[in-house]
């Protein structure tokens, strides 16, 4: 897997995340549902980590916390089962990638937040 996208900023990625989830009738809120239901950082702290440029390595690094239920995020995403994704910061970052595009599919917020 492509180790480069660990020190790519979250904040250049996360435009692609609102747009993308827009396109299709989503909104940003959703978006920041998805993040905050995934990492636990408020709308304040994903504000500061925007702005700040911060790179997926230290987002995921310095997260609250990691939804347990994460853990039941599954499919395929980039070619590759994210499930199956061995190196830890890479799933988490497919998950996040794997939630953003089943929000911009039209699946449910309780289904994606796996409720």
């Amino acid at each position: 897997m492509n180790t480069r996208i660990y020190k790519m900023s979250f904040a250049s990625v996360y435009p692609h995340y609102i747009n993308k989830a827009e396109k299709k009738g989503r909104t940003k809120a959703e978006v920041h549902e998805i993040i905050t239901w995934l990492t636990g950082y408020d709308e304040e702290a994903l504000g500061k980590l925007v702005a700040d440029h911060t790179d997926f390595e230290h987002f995921f690094k310095g997260a609250p916390r990691l939804n347990p239920n994460a853990k039941k995020i599954t499919g395929v995403i980039c070619g590759y089962r994210v499930e199956e994704i061995e190196e830890e910061l890479m799933q988490k970052i497919r998950y996040l990638d794997k939630l953003i595009d089943e929000l911009a599919k039209g699946k449910a917020l309780e289904k994606i937040l796996r409720k």
